[in-house]
């Protein structure tokens, strides 16, 4: 009897314990902390029948979930805001739904309009449809004690809570040398024409012609006396950037130096 009881004790010193389960008071955690909660998405979201699996680490099968955009379209897309609507804590696994899961969307009475002759309106609340989908993040080992804060760093290659706007979202993808030349209020060549608006804002002219087949746009920044600024687009990127300063009279000086 006494070897049986050592034995049971060096089996039971030998076998890992088991794993913590969540308790009662860190699952209402997690729910008050991530239901309801805004994200801004880092990279598209599919919609998908079955919920889009993420590893504790954080990363995911970026091919299956390419294939369910191109079944089902996307939820939301880079630099979207969107909302966990239903936090679903199970033995494996935590499930998210986003904007209303799948079966979200614009409501049939809101595609209704009423009027008198041409004109109309919708009588809903009007706005873009939101479109939704759902998460799945894994735990093989079953969901270990975790905090709605350390949830959300597992989530982070996939959406971000920060409250950052989509513009900033959008600027963080861009190659180094561009965030830079953002940063620094100057359009470069291979910017495209929403980024110069976004530095410089709306052109005080236009003109556009092609030649050879291929179309050039010509946008012109300030006015005489003064820094002018004029930058040529090929296509859809700019191709020329000119700094010059005008005079009185319409004449003006030499180019700037390169910054």
């Amino acid at each position: 009897m006494r070897a049986l009881l050592v034995a049971g004790f060096l089996l039971a010193s030998v076998l890992p314990a088991p794993a913590r389960k969540l308790t009662d008071d860190e699952r209402v955690e997690i729910l008050r902390g991530l239901t309801a909660e805004y994200a801004t998405l880092k990279t598209i979201l599919p919609r998908s029948k079955k919920p889009l699996e993420i590893n504790a680490d954080g990363s995911y099968d970026k091919k299956k979930w390419e294939e369910a955009g191109k079944e089902f379209g996307p939820a939301g897309r880079l630099g979207d805001a969107i909302q966990l609507t239903k936090v679903t804590i199970e033995d494996d696994k935590i499930v998210l739904e986003i904007n209303g899961g799948l079966k979200s969307g614009r409501k049939w009475y809101e595609r209704v309009e009423v009027g008198m002759g041409s004109r109309t309106s919708p009588i809903g609340g009007g706005g873009n449809p939101t479109l939704g989908s759902n998460i799945a993040l894994l735990f093989p080992k079953g969901v270990p004690p975790l905090s709605a804060a350390e949830i959300k760093k597992i989530l982070l290659p996939v959406m971000d809570f920060e409250k950052r706007s989509a513009t900033e979202q959008f600027v963080s993808t861009l190659p180094p040398e561009v965030q830079k030349a953002i940063k620094d209020g100057r359009v470069i060549e291979g910017m495209d024409r929403d980024t110069v608006i976004m530095i410089l804002g709306r052109p005080r002219n236009k003109s556009r012609e092609t030649k050879d087949g291929v179309d050039f746009e010509d946008w012109v920044y300030g006015n005489p006396p003064g820094k002018m600024t004029f930058i040529t687009f090929q296509g859809s990127k700019v191709s020329k950037v000119k700094d010059t300063y005008a005079g009185l009279g319409g004449s003006t000086a030499a180019p700037l130096p390169p910054r």
